[in-house]
């Protein structure tokens, strides 16, 4: 079982980093079809182009392979004799020599690569039990260019954390790679809010009413592909909500930049 969560761990991360999910190039050639602006299309275009040559090759689709990221899904019946996260990194280390993978994982102060992407905190697990016996696995590299804008405030009760999103967009696109693909936590605490917000971006895509019109104040902006302009400065936004403390509303911004990378493996 070890070695199949090992394997599993590779292929996941093969297939994540080497193309898109298919609702997400569905989304951008959406975006390219309804686009007026031709420089807008045409960066949308070449993100279609890029996909499709790292593909075909087998390569990484961006020079920024991420921070390894796991959202993993366990059966509470599932007998385990090994250590889960050890499994996974080693996974990691794997792959990246054999895709490979840019050594992303540093130490926070002293700057010291580690080399293969494992490292404390690393990679990072978020971990739910579920029923049965089976195991998922889902791959979620996550570049630094977009985690870079991402940000929490702790707004008071009276405050409209929505207004508070559009301007932190309106801020801090231009910078994350557009069209976005935006996780939002509302409520908890300061980190469970965050949490949240990561979440929220695994459960993409939202197609709630107040999803739908903060997408759309969001695309009025006019910020557009790689902030050069356009219809589209994001693609998709999911919220996720937990209850809060009376006198505090924590808003908790994930961006993700339109290479929304994802793959799942199932062990059964």
């Amino acid at each position: 079982m070890r070695d199949r969560v090992v394997q599993a761990t590779v292929r996941a991360l093969q297939r994540a980093e080497t193309t898109l999910p298919p609702w997400v190039l569905q989304k951008i050639q959406e975006a390219a079809d309804r686009e007026r602006q031709p420089l807008a299309r045409q960066h949308l275009q070449f993100m279609l182009e890029n996909v499709a040559v790292a593909t075909a090759k087998g390569l990484p689709l961006c020079q920024d392979t991420g921070l390894t990221i796991f959202h993993v899904k366990i059966g509470r019946d599932l007998p385990l004799d090994f250590c889960l996260s050890e499994a996974i990194a080693e996974g990691v280390r794997i792959a990246t020599e054999k895709i490979p993978l840019r050594p992303n994982a540093v130490h926070p102060l002293t700057r010291k690569n580690s080399g293969d992407n494992t490292g404390p905190g690393m990679p990072d697990i978020i971990l739910d039990y579920v029923d049965g016996i089976g195991l998922s696995l889902t791959a979620f590299p996550k570049g630094a260019g977009s985690e870079n804008m991402s940000l929490v405030g702790m707004l008071n009760p009276a405050d409209d954390p929505f207004d508070f999103i559009v301007k932190t967009v309106a801020k801090r696109a231009a910078n994350a790679c557009p069209p976005l693909f935006l996780g939002i936590g509302l409520g908890g605490s300061f980190d469970l809010a965050a949490r949240l917000a990561k979440r929220a971006l695994l459960n993409m895509p939202g197609n709630s009413q107040e999803e739908q019109e903060l997408l759309e104040r969001i695309n009025s902006l006019g910020i557009g592909p790689m902030g050069l302009g356009g219809d589209t400065t994001a693609l998709g936004i999911k919220i996720e909500t937990a209850f809060c403390h009376t006198a505090s509303l924590p808003v908790a911004i994930n961006f993700q930049c339109w290479a929304n990378r994802s793959a799942t493996e199932i062990i059964q």
